[in-house]
């Protein structure tokens, strides 16, 4: 029962950090817009958001999704909690929809149905969290010889794409800033992971905090955050982030789950049935994701990027780039 009930706050936690976060963006836009018709833009240079409080109800609002996020790692598996931060973005289209007029598409609707599908699926068939009684079991499970194999590969890839790929292909080549951000992100979220739980014990009681493996989890964690953001701005700066973000979200839960069922075992205890429902309904979330982001323009506003106004390859360059 102790499992089922913590799976239950990891989904409402998880479908609360997605509400938070869709609307944030939404809080944030229509502040931006509404500088915009006062001052100068952010995209021109202007800091006038600033003065907005739309915008800081956006920040707010961002900032208590991420402590939802945060949480439902504690409570949940992350073959759970990560897939559902699709939800997000539907919440986000809807709200942009009914609030900012911008247009979803039938096949935008048709895209956050199947999101909606894939979501329930995983949700109906994903395992339950194990009982962890201290930060220490966290920590035998992080230095197990498969994740040792699988944290050494991964460091390995990192140091490829960011010291020899980065310099010469990033530029050129998406996934190579994506999967830099992605790589690392999967080790965020174990380390996110490890952390919630210590916090979780902490306040049932039992400090965690007297050992030294919470602290050195949160370094692990604020070095792999930072390398995500310095590669994932690269990524948006060069890419339309109609491309940037459903490729992102499918290379960072492919590898989050990966090193979950790795790290964690979470598959050790369940059928095969359920594992391919599994897998089942995150291709469904994908499927959904990518129909979403492909369709957002259709019967809106014209891209950007196709406008008239660009008269040279270098403003189109530039205009395309701002489109996100």
């Amino acid at each position: 029962m102790g499992g089922i009930s913590d799976n239950v706050k990891g989904l409402v936690l998880a479908i609360s950090s997605s509400v938070f976060i869709g609307s944030s963006f939404i809080i944030k836009k229509k502040g931006l817009k509404k500088a915009g018709a006062s001052g100068t833009r952010a995209s021109d240079g202007g800091f006038s958001y600033l003065k907005e409080p739309f915008w800081w109800a956006g920040m707010l609002s961002m900032l208590l999704g991420e402590g939802a996020n945060f949480a439902a790692y504690a409570y949940a598996p992350a073959t759970l909690v990560t897939p559902l931060g699709a939800l997000s973005i539907i919440f986000s289209a809807v709200l942009a929809h009914c609030i900012l007029d911008e247009r979803l598409h039938m096949f935008g609707i048709v895209g956050c149905i199947i999101c909606l599908v894939g979501s329930v699926v995983i949700v109906l068939h994903a395992p339950l969290e194990k009982d962890i009684e201290s930060v220490e079991q966290v920590w035998d499970l992080a230095t197990e010889p498969g994740f040792l194999i699988y944290m050494c590969i991964v460091l390995v890839l990192v140091a490829v794409l960011i010291f020899y790929l980065s310099p010469r292909y990033g530029q050129k080549y998406m996934v190579v800033y994506i999967g830099i951000c992605s790589l690392t992100g999967s080790l965020t979220v174990m380390g996110v992971k490890a952390i919630g739980i210590a916090l979780k014990l902490t306040f049932s009681g039992s400090n965690q905090f007297i050992y030294f493996e919470p602290w050195l989890f949160t370094v692990f964690v604020v070095v792999f955050c930072i390398t995500q953001l310095i590669y994932l701005n690269k990524a948006l700066d060069m890419f339309n982030t109609a491309v940037v973000s459903p490729v992102y979200f499918v290379m960072f839960t492919s590898f989050t789950i990966i090193a979950s069922v790795i790290m964690f075992k979470e598959w050790d205890s369940q059928s095969a049935s359920d594992i391919v429902s599994e897998l089942c309904g995150f291709v469904t979330i994908i499927c959904g994701t990518f129909l979403l982001h492909k369709t957002r323009n259709m019967g809106g506003e014209p891209d950007i990027s196709s406008s008239p106004k660009c008269d040279s390859p270098q403003r189109d360059s530039s205009l395309k780039r701002s489109d996100i």
